[in-house]
């Protein structure tokens, strides 16, 4: 992931404001990101669209229920990231909010190809976590694991500065352990190779990321 782009506007030109400049090297910063986002997500379809098609899985297969209900999860996740890396106080904060927007928008763009090379809809008739053995009791109020709810995420939009950062770090804290529970589910329960290999990807890049999320809150005495 790449850190937002800087201007090229001589010193002297660049508009003051309150923080110093920053606000408006945040705003460039956040089209940056959003245009990563983009391609990240393009790479996502790109990748997906490499998935061997000789053996597809079928409607309700796990790997089915994986795709769809992880795009559901990533996607709080994205939008949890981008406004880390909009509203965060602290650089770290702004730069694990971008690498987790713009790497899960990508693996999104990965899932969703995934259906459409299956001929299934991105979305089933099978509730949320059905294709997990344990799935049902790990939903919670519609919800599922790590998931935020929409008082929560209403919270988080209306924080600033150090409150958010902590705030930020503990629901993505939370976010991301409930995806690994989800990951582990389809490593054990899945059969394509190319979904597994996938999924662990994804599982030890949230592992990385919950060690830097935890570091991030213990300095910040979250």
């Amino acid at each position: 992931m790449t850190a937002p782009a800087m201007t090229d506007s001589a010193p002297d030109e660049t508009p003051v404001t309150d923080d110093g400049g920053r606000g408006s090297a945040r705003r460039f910063g956040v089209l940056a990101l959003a245009a990563a986002v983009v391609v990240g997500l393009l790479l996502g379809y790109a990748g997906g669209l490499l998935t061997p098609t000789l053996t597809r899985p079928g409607d309700t297969s796990a790997e089915a229920g994986f795709a769809r209900d992880m795009t559901t999860h990533h996607a709080q996740a994205v939008e949890m990231g981008l406004m880390a890396f909009q509203q965060g106080e602290d650089p770290e904060v702004r730069q694990i909010g971008g690498d987790i927007a713009t790497g899960q928008q990508g693996e999104i763009g990965t899932m969703q190809t995934w259906l459409r090379s299956w001929g299934l809809d991105p979305t089933g008739d099978q509730p949320p976590m059905a294709w997990m053995p344990d799935g049902a009791g790990a939903v919670k109020n519609g919800l599922m694991p790590g998931m935020a709810t929409p008082g929560e995420m209403d919270k988080l939009r209306a924080a600033r500065g150090h409150e958010f950062d902590v705030l930020f770090l503990q629901m993505m804290i939370r976010h991301h352990l409930g995806g690994i529970h989800m990951i582990q589910g389809i490593l054990d329960q899945g059969h394509d190779d190319d979904v597994l290999k996938v999924a662990q990807t994804m599982k030890n890049t949230q592992q990385t990321d919950l060690t830097n999320l935890q570091n991030a809150l213990k300095r910040l005495g979250g």
